[in-house]
């Protein structure tokens, strides 16, 4: 078993510096489909991405909420929360 799948909520540093915030079952997989341009039209305009932050998660709705949590944080909200991670 894959021990990358579950419910993730991930942040990714575009090649601009700017952050993207996601949310996936299968945390790999994901990272590589943002990395071929597939991933979203914000990352496709903004490649490479760097997985910089990552969350597990128990279901889809926590995974959802978390991301939308983090969404709403400000860029040095955002900053501190992945140097918190490391």
């Amino acid at each position: 078993m894959n021990r990358l799948k579950g419910y993730y909520v991930y942040m990714l540093r575009c090649s601009t510096g700017e952050l993207y915030t996601g949310y996936t079952v299968n945390l790999e997989k994901r990272v590589k489909a943002h990395n071929k341009g597939v991933g979203s039209r914000f990352t496709k305009a903004r490649l490479p991405a760097i997985l910089v932050y990552s969350e597990k998660l128990r279901s889809r709705r926590e995974a959802m909420r978390r991301e939308r949590q983090i969404k709403r944080k400000s860029r040095k909200e955002k900053i501190q929360l992945i140097a918190k991670a490391v």
